[in-house]
């Protein structure tokens, strides 16, 4: 019941991102969206965005302080699976070395985006950990800067950016004044059932969040084809848009994800 508690409290109370549609960015704060485990900092403990307790070495969080923060378990581009696997393991290996903590926001801190930064920045100025990055912030002064630095990640196997309007207090809520900006979206659904054909996986029947069923059958290796995921098992796919339906465009299997 605890954990019940937990997970609803912290699923609502962080910021998060809308998908950017085109929106009015001039001046905005732009950073590499990082393909990790998203680790919310109570003052205590680490959590997942769900609100599952994360148990990483005692020696990882040292010197963390006594207010919030949101950031990303991290290590390198195109390594998600390994990060999964270090991160939401219950007992923390030797694996954490590879492991950093990378910080983009003071969650219900005061002031605005910058105020919020130098808080962090200030606490590990005098209080440091070598584990700990604070994300690098970026001005960008128009569609085109934003376009040329997500081109750039892109090109570097990163997942995607953040843009944000930094002149705004931290709201607890899904926020159009922080955008995610990707190549293509990326969901997650459950396995419903798997389709065969002659004896080899030909795609999944998928069920999203919102209740939609549909079939994927793309991104798969001949390995996973013979070995697929398991009915029941939560999996994370990318496309490019959505059907007048709600079915998800051009949609690829990505990953088997591990509940957060």
């Amino acid at each position: 019941m605890l954990i019940f508690i937990i997970t609803n409290i912290f699923s609502l109370n962080l910021e998060k991102p809308k998908i950017y549609k085109n929106q009015e960015i001039n001046n905005w704060i732009m950073s590499e969206k990082l393909d990790g485990i998203r680790a919310y900092w109570d003052g205590k403990s680490l959590y997942t965005k769900n609100g599952n307790k994360i148990f990483a070495p005692t020696s990882f969080t040292n010197n963390f302080p006594p207010f919030e923060l949101d950031g990303e378990l991290w290590s390198k581009r195109d390594d998600f699976e390994n990060i999964q696997s270090i991160v939401l393991d219950k007992v923390p290996s030797s694996k954490w070395s590879e492991i950093t903590y990378n910080i983009f926001e003071a969650p219900n801190a005061k002031g605005n985006f910058y105020k919020r930064l130098k808080k962090i920045k200030d606490w590990f100025d005098k209080n440091p950990n070598i584990k700990v990055n604070i994300i690098k912030q970026i001005q960008c002064k128009n569609k085109k800067e934003l376009d040329d630095f997500l081109e750039k990640i892109v090109l570097l196997k990163g997942e995607g950016v953040i843009i944000k309007n930094p002149n705004l207090e931290y709201v607890n809520k899904r926020s159009k004044n922080s955008l995610k900006v990707k190549k293509f979206y990326d969901e997650e659904g459950i396995v419903q059932r798997i389709n065969y054909n002659n004896e080899k996986m030909k795609s999944l029947e998928i069920k999203l969040n919102n209740g939609i069923f549909f079939n994927l059958g793309n991104g798969f290796s001949d390995k996973q084809r013979l070995n697929p995921p398991k009915i029941g098992e939560q999996i994370t796919f990318k496309y490019y848009d959505l059907t007048k339906n709600g079915k998800p465009k051009f949609a690829s299997f990505l990953r088997v994800r591990k509940q957060e």
